[in-house]
């Protein structure tokens, strides 16, 4: 790639008069050797999936093997048609559709990882619901999960996506992140604003713990995806309204390499810490 920073990316944008999603369209396509059509024909249908994941997890069974997790996004769609949510339409949409993609993951079901498995929910929330929102062709869709995968990109090469390696902050905020500067471009926003809305995102999930429950990306990893898709929205919003983080987002993405590299192992997937360790955490992780 020609770019490995955010500020990098942000630059080639404006000077070659880009969008992100573009500008890593043709960067990807020079780096696989494959066309620009054959890129994205191939994101397109990664997008197909999101999409039947969104549905999957709105309609169907997704009770999860262990039987600890499962339906938690049918319930908070019924809870808004019978009651008026706190959140609003918007986001409880939002929140809604990545719990139920996360769900189709802990159900066995196809998913897409962006970044991971872990937080595969968050992008899937916020692109399929931000589509129905305002309308956008499957296209628009397609540039903007180019755009996060440029984010993505930069994110892997200088922190962390693993949460294994850097902890929750890793992988969810490493998904919100993606997510929010995204959404910035597909709402018509600059380069410059996508990165801040990065930058936004990370600060928010600094020296989030894993702490899976039984070791099972369950408990609390769905949840979190739904609180995460919400904190995308909020950061894509605050950098369209000219909010900028002043701590540049590169910076930002070293101090989780740094917060990361100095978390203890207990807290980094291993469930020997956090809510793993818990008696209830302890109970589970017996009786499975």
């Amino acid at each position: 790639m020609n770019f490995t920073t955010l500020n990098e990316l942000a630059v080639l944008c404006e000077t070659q008069n880009m969008t992100i999603g573009q500008l890593m369209l043709e960067e990807q396509s020079r780096e696989s050797g494959r066309t620009p059509e054959a890129e994205f024909a191939t994101m397109a249908q990664y997008y197909e999936v999101m999409k039947e994941a969104v549905h999957k997890g709105l309609n169907e069974d997704t009770t999860s093997p262990s039987g600890l997790t499962g339906l938690d996004a049918q319930r908070v769609v019924n809870y808004g048609k019978q009651s008026e949510m706190n959140l609003g339409g918007a986001a409880g949409e939002v929140m809604a559709y990545a719990l139920a993609v996360s769900e189709v993951n802990a159900s066995m079901g196809r998913i897409v990882a962006t970044p991971t498995a872990g937080s595969c929910g968050v992008i899937p929330g916020v692109f399929v619901s931000s589509q129905q929102r305002f309308g956008w062709t499957d296209e628009h869709m397609v540039y903007g999960l180019f755009a996060a995968g440029a984010i993505g990109y930069v994110i892997a090469n200088n922190s962390f996506i693993s949460g294994a390696e850097g902890g929750c902050q890793a992988e969810i905020g490493s998904a919100i992140g993606m997510a929010a500067g995204a959404l910035v471009e597909l709402r018509g926003g600059t380069p410059a604003q996508a990165v801040h809305a990065v930058g936004l995102a990370l600060k928010n999930t600094l020296g989030l713990i894993c702490d899976p429950v039984a070791g099972l990306v369950e408990v609390p990893c769905i949840v979190r995806n739904g609180f995460g898709a919400v904190t995308a929205l909020a950061a894509a919003d605050m950098a369209l309204a000219g909010v900028r983080s002043v701590i540049p987002s590169d910076e930002v993405i070293q101090v989780m390499m740094e917060v990361g590299s100095s978390m203890p192992e207990k807290h980094r997937e291993t469930a020997k810490g956090g809510l793993a360790q818990t008696p209830t955490g302890r109970k589970i992780m017996q009786e499975l």
